[in-house]
């Protein structure tokens, strides 16, 4: 087996599970975890393409809301706080990934002569 047939394979086993979670969360776990969702079947197909892909997140958040584990008021705090951090190192890395790139650009090759169109020549 080549190393591309291996890929197909483990994306369609990838596809293969997201399609039975994502018909055992949108016809039983969606009801279970989100009251608003009871009974609203319309929008339901459009969430199977991010079902299966993200299946295991999905599996991950299904199982901490139906058991209670969520900690609403902490819901954010972990991305708040890291903020700051990467507010810093993108001001670093920013400017260094440009000055690092305008620095090691190539220039024109000095043994090509620039060569002038014609006026009125099709380009």
């Amino acid at each position: 087996m080549t190393g591309a047939e291996t890929l197909v394979l483990l994306i369609q086993i990838w596809g293969a599970i997201g399609a039975v979670v994502a018909l055992g969360f949108l016809t039983v776990g969606l009801g279970q975890i989100d009251e608003d969702a009871r009974g609203a079947v319309t929008f339901r197909p459009l969430l199977v393409p991010g079902i299966l892909v993200l299946w295991p997140l999905v599996l991950w958040r299904w199982w901490v809301l139906a058991t209670g584990r969520d900690q609403w008021p902490l819901r954010h705090a972990p991305p708040r706080r890291s903020h700051r951090t990467v507010a810093l190192i993108m001001a670093v890395l920013i400017p260094l990934t440009l000055l690092t790139a305008f620095s090691i650009r190539q220039d024109w090759p000095a043994d090509i002569a620039p060569v002038q169109l014609e006026e009125g020549a099709p380009q």
